[in-house]
């Protein structure tokens, strides 16, 4: 029953990986393709490097603040004390149903010179901002498509927890903050883990956030890749760049699969 699943994995996956490595290890000649690494030397010139970190940086930054954002939201949702927690679930799942294209150009309509913020500044006497086309404008619009990410996963966790061991510990006289630290954070842990690889990992690799709220002005690497293959038509470097990025995901998943060792926040003790 595996068959179409492997056959679909091997058309779709396997074989365009294949040629992209293809296309990265050669370059155009008069004698037509021939075998070279000039791809891979190129990318890793100071120019590109610096794209390669912003989009790190900018990525662990996004990261971050949906941890601190996300997992207060997540526990207060799955507290068995808060009445409203659907209609909260609902306010993050919304604008999920709406095109992640859309979503992003209605930023620019809150951020731009004559923007709503902007309007309600001058309105009442203070001075515009500079809101757009800027790198916390980048940022913004990373947690704002990639919040209900890290809130899902560390929810669900949350959510199955067993209240049991949290009455055993405080029958035991454990206090709600030593609770927290020592029960409840460790337990959800692999939540946390798989909220931050399903953040960091889009976060790292988008290009349509950074097109249209960095106006262009603050290249990331899924810029770059689009840009070679869409513009420049420079398929064998984009090609490495892709193979690059590959590799960086694929190291990223391994060191949060490795903080996530022995399950359960197992790896934090």
């Amino acid at each position: 029953m595996a068959t179409p699943y492997l056959i679909w994995a091997f058309v779709f996956i396997i074989i365009p990986i294949i040629l992209i490595v293809y296309y990265s290890l050669s370059v155009e000649t008069d004698n037509g393709l021939v075998f070279s690494w000039n791809n891979y030397a190129r990318a890793f010139e100071p120019t590109y490097l610096r794209v390669m970190w912003r989009s790190i940086l900018l990525a662990l930054i996004c990261t971050i603040i949906c941890v601190l954002a996300g997992y207060p939201a997540a526990y207060i949702m799955a507290s068995e004390e808060y009445s409203s927690k659907g209609f909260l679930l609902f306010l993050f799942l919304a604008p999920m149903w709406m095109n992640f294209l859309l979503r992003t150009y209605s930023w620019i309509a809150i951020l731009e010179n004559n923007g709503v913020i902007n309007t309600v500044l001058k309105a009442i006497g203070l001075p515009a901002l500079k809101l757009l086309y800027v790198d916390r404008a980048v940022v913004l619009g990373m947690v704002y498509n990639f919040l209900p990410f890290m809130i899902l996963p560390v929810y669900t966790v949350l959510k199955k927890m067993d209240r049991q061991l949290i009455e055993a510990a405080q029958d035991l006289g454990a206090s709600n903050r030593l609770v927290f630290i020592n029960l409840i954070l460790p337990l959800s842990m692999p939540g946390v883990i798989s909220g931050v690889t399903m953040v960091f990992m889009p976060a790292v690799t988008t290009f349509i956030i950074s097109s249209l709220l960095g106006g262009g002005q603050y290249m990331l690497i899924g810029n770059l890749i689009e840009r070679q293959f869409l513009k420049v038509n420079d398929w064998h470097f984009g090609s490495a760049v892709s193979v690059i990025l590959i590799a960086l995901v694929i190291v990223s998943t391994a060191i949060f699969s490795m903080a996530d060792k022995g399950g359960e926040g197992g790896a934090l003790f």
